[in-house]
């Protein structure tokens, strides 16, 4: 199986494709699936670009809606994780991971899948420690805070992925877990970004969370991006334990290091997207704890005995099938005919496929829950020693982000 994986898309689909064929073409090789580490930017008109925290000036539809309104189909399956520029509103809908567009998976704000019998785990959005312990409080439409907050990483969903016990084969995250520069060659990274050195120093550059599910899963390949270079490392785990192949990407720009294709043993195709048992008796079981106010989930009182709700997942499963369920447009697509779309804003949209999925899984729908607690009132959960200015973009002066402080 050859699976090529991206750094950041920033919505740029139609030349990563053509880059993906082109390299089919000339090294006469075929690829079964594309990986995204993030900054994806599934926006689907106009108003997904208000969910999309960068200045107005830099917000482009790109290419993503015509995949989404079925005009061009993706010609590789591909999943992806969130980053910290996404059109948060639309992910939100795809909490538990889903179709964001025919062929295009979005594997959740933490998830994982089978890909033929290759084990695919990530975690979405980047580690930032004023919100880490917080709950999922923000909801659609954002304002200015609750749109930089929404992508920050929360303990929850780390929690969840920590409770995975069999072999994860890639696993995806937008920054790079901390400490990572030690195990690869972070002298030549500083040449090339200089403005790392201190952070790397001082041990402030990428994700503790990140870091916690590299020291427990332990896969063999571990992807990153947001950083928008290139750097390879090599995790040793224990004297004569397992080793963590990591690669962080580029951006998709012309000269630029953003692709990356590695071929895994697998059994014979065709290949498909699947649900992973595991992880569906993870998320029903910790489904009674779902924090979604600012108020952190209390993991005092939930029974993790897993073995019984196993069972159950694998039961419904065996009748039901494995394969998401399908596709479906919830908004109106972006028509480049308009100047204007005249599709309502939407708020918090009900997603069919979340929805059939919690059906499936005999839970409630909760992600649509009004917030007990917002901004005005996150003094009693934030330490005031965890403020820093953590969700710089890369400060790559050909970006054309500017750096989120």
């Amino acid at each position: 199986m050859r699976i090529a994986v991206e750094g950041c898309m920033h919505g740029d689909l139609d030349n990563v494709y053509k880059a993906l064929q082109y390299m089919e073409q000339v090294q006469n090789i075929k690829i079964d699936l594309l990986l995204c580490c993030g900054d994806f930017q599934a926006v689907r008109n106009e108003y997904d670009l208000k969910s999309l925290n960068v200045p107005p000036k830099y917000r482009a539809m790109n290419s993503f809606w015509k995949y989404y309104s079925g005009a061009e189909i993706a010609p590789y399956p591909t999943i992806f994780i969130g980053g910290n520029h996404e059109a948060s509103n639309y992910l939100w809908e795809l909490y538990y991971g889903g179709w964001a567009a025919p062929n295009i998976y979005f594997l959740g704000v933490a998830g994982v899948v089978k890909f033929g019998n290759i084990r695919i785990g990530g975690l979405s959005g980047i580690y930032n420690a004023r919100h880490y312990r917080l709950g999922h409080y923000e909801r659609p439409p954002y304002n200015e805070d609750t749109i930089r907050s929404v992508y920050h990483v929360r303990e929850y969903d780390v929690q969840k992925l920590m409770q995975v016990e069999e072999p994860i084969d890639i696993f995806l995250s937008h920054d790079w877990p901390v400490g990572i520069t030690d195990y690869g060659n972070w002298k030549q990274l500083v040449k090339f970004k200089p403005f790392f050195e201190k952070e790397i120093q001082e041990r402030r550059l990428g994700s503790k969370a990140a870091a916690e599910l590299l020291e427990k899963l332990k896969p063999p390949y571990w992807f990153s991006a947001h950083l928008h270079c290139k750097f390879a490392a090599l995790v040793q785990h224990g004297e004569g334990g397992p080793l963590t192949k990591f690669l962080a990407l580029d951006k998709c720009l012309p000269k630029r290091k953003f692709l990356q294709v590695i071929e895994l043993e697998a059994e014979p195709g065709p290949y498909e997207i699947h649900y992973d048992e595991e992880w569906l008796a993870i998320t029903r079981r910790f489904h009674e704890i779902f924090p979604s106010t600012a108020k952190n989930a209390n993991y005092g009182n939930l029974r993790l005995q897993m073995q019984d709700c196993r069972q159950w997942v694998q039961s419904r499963l065996k009748e039901r099938g494995a394969k998401p369920f399908e596709f479906v447009m919830t908004v109106p697509c972006y028509d480049p005919s308009r100047s204007v779309s005249n599709s309502p804003l939407a708020g918090c949209n009900r997603n069919p496929q979340t929805e059939s999925l919690l059906k499936f899984l005999e839970l409630p729908y909760l992600l649509d829950d009004i917030s007990e607690s917002g901004p005005s009132d996150l003094g009693s959960f934030v330490n005031s020693e965890d403020i820093q200015i953590d969700d710089i973009d890369d400060g790559d002066e050909e970006s054309a982000e500017p750096e989120d402080a």
